[in-house]
């Protein structure tokens, strides 16, 4: 009788495969060996056979060539400060879908949140790390926002999409709409 795989342990077995290849400098790919090896936490080693692991990460060159591309015009946003300067902009979530596409095991953290001593503005530091199969890189980059603008989400919310932004151009997405700001 053949055994059911649960969803949960198929993701378990995928997201070890992933950690352990993240330390091998050699690309990871299930083996074929039809053997019947139980292991409580996986399953059997047929289990395994069925999680696809070779083709999801890259060596990091290929993923900071692919972010380095323009972002196509569709997805940009553009917003006209105060001062009537008019920026255009990727908005975080689209910077997001970016990353996972091109580099599925990245990640991103807040590393600090710093209120001014006047308590008139935030700041956030914001680091975003790729890891491909041969090395990880990550860049981190400040926000800021005033207090007392609460137009749209808290001013928190928008330092951190702000550094997050930074972040990501740091890394070269969406790097050529600051060098549009010059031309």
């Amino acid at each position: 009788m053949a055994a059911k795989i649960s969803i949960s342990k198929i993701a378990q077995a995928y997201c070890f495969q992933l950690r352990a290849r993240r330390f091998s400098s050699k690309p990871h790919y299930s083996s074929s060996s039809k053997s019947q090896r139980q292991d409580s936490n996986f399953g059997t080693d047929a289990d395994a056979d069925a999680v696809p692991t070779a083709g999801i990460s890259k060596p990091l060159s290929e993923i900071l060539k692919d972010l380095n591309k323009k972002v196509p015009e569709s997805l940009l946003k553009s917003r006209t400060e105060p001062s009537g300067f008019s920026i255009r902009y990727v908005p975080w979530h689209v910077l997001n879908r970016i990353l996972n596409l091109h580099a599925p095991e990245w990640s991103g953290e807040v590393r600090s949140i710093t209120y001014s001593a006047d308590g008139n503005s935030v700041s956030v530091v914001y680091r975003v790390t790729l890891y491909g199969t041969d090395a990880e890189i990550f860049r981190e980059a400040t926000g800021s926002a005033s207090a007392s603008d609460t137009s749209y989400g808290s001013p928190v919310q928008k330092a951190e999409a702000m550094a997050f932004r930074r972040a990501c151009a740091r890394l070269g997405l969406g790097l050529h709409l600051y060098h549009e700001e010059l031309e």
